[in-house]
């Protein structure tokens, strides 16, 4: 009998632990699952997140492969021009200009390509060939590519009527450079041009558009000498589409440095100061403001060879000639950034037949 009551015992104890290690594994039982789930959870999380980012970069890379569409260019076929503008980013560094049948080519290149919409600019496009080459240029876009928009932009001193008589019909818009309605500063900002008052030509202009039905449009550069005006009244009264307000802005080897043929940084005003300017004017319905930032990346800019200019490091560095390379190969160092042509309103409706404009 005493040797069962041990074993007895030893029944007793064995069966409290069993009841103890039954309840715990009833508690650990959940826990575990719940481990588990939580391991397994996290695992697929990352996993989702990794693959999340595969597909980014993917999409990112298939983005970046992708050709860039010249939906709208920027064509300087000059560099020459009959104003000093101080803060020209754009200067006379040569006096090449393609022979007219060159240009064509390389705009049939570009409307291949996707473009939409042209600008010519300069220089002064009009000085060339008293105008007559670049009437050329916009009929060829406008009837033989079928361009949405053609536009110009221009000082204005140098069109005469019989240029909208003989090509007009085929400009959708013309933008006029007056960075002033007081005459003096507009001589003092290098516009002068003797006897001939730049304001009152603007208004001639302004007319001959509306009777030869031409989108009008206002191009102001803000600088220091005229940073501080209130243009309100003139503007409501000329009435344009659209008045392009830009910062006076630096480019390294065109406004500013040793070989530059301008030095724009007594021109120069501060984010704050064109802010005011542009508080100023906030009421003007046509206002477009453009700042520095906007400005940079976000213009396609043809030089006189043809070749994509690229601003990303603060100077104009050129691609290859599309007439050499073709537009896809050239275009690759333009620098483009289509998100900030976009965000600043890049694509607006750029054709007279949409604009409904009450001639």
């Amino acid at each position: 009998m005493w040797m069962l009551t041990p074993v007895a015992f030893a029944g007793k104890l064995l069966n409290v632990f069993r009841q103890q290690l039954t309840s715990l594994w009833w508690t650990l039982v959940p826990l575990f699952f719940w481990f588990r789930t939580t391991i397994w959870f996290a695992v697929f999380q990352r996993r989702q997140q990794q693959q999340g980012k595969e597909s980014k970069d993917k999409n990112q890379k298939e983005e970046d492969e992708l050709p860039t569409i010249p939906t709208s260019v920027n064509y300087h076929f000059t560099r020459q021009c009959n104003y000093k503008c101080g803060f020209c980013f754009h200067t006379a560094k040569t006096s090449f200009v393609l022979p007219l049948e060159d240009a064509k080519r390389g705009l049939l290149l570009l409307k291949d390509a996707g473009m939409e919409k042209i600008n010519f600019s300069g220089g002064e496009p009009f000085l060339h060939d008293r105008g007559q080459h670049l009437g050329e240029l916009v009929k060829f876009c406008k009837m033989e590519l079928q361009l949405p928009s053609v536009s110009i932009v221009s000082n204005g001193s140098l069109i005469r009527e019989t240029w909208f008589k003989n090509y007009g019909e085929y400009l959708d818009i013309l933008a006029i450079s007056c960075d002033s309605f007081d005459e003096q500063v507009n001589v003092l900002i290098g516009r002068g041009q003797g006897k001939k008052n730049h304001v009152k030509n603007l208004q001639k202009l302004r007319m001959w558009c509306r009777d030869y039905r031409v989108a009008f449009k206002i191009n102001s550069v803000i600088n220091r000498f005229n940073v501080e005006e209130d243009m309100n009244e003139q503007i409501r009264a000329l009435n344009p589409v659209r008045w392009k307000v830009f910062q006076c802005l630096i480019i390294e080897g065109e406004n500013s440095g040793e070989d530059a043929l301008r030095e724009a940084e007594r021109f120069v005003i501060s984010d704050e100061e064109f802010e005011r300017f542009l508080d100023r004017h906030k009421e003007v319905s046509c206002l477009v403001p453009e700042s520095n930032q906007k400005m940079k990346d976000s213009y396609l800019i043809l030089d006189e060879y043809m070749r994509f200019l690229n601003c990303r490091n603060g100077r104009k560095d050129p691609s290859k000639s599309i007439l050499d390379v073709g537009v896809e190969a050239a275009i690759k160092f333009s620098g483009f950034d289509e998100k900030m042509f976009l965000k600043r309103g890049g694509k607006y409706v750029w054709s007279k037949a949409d604009l409904k404009l009450d001639w």
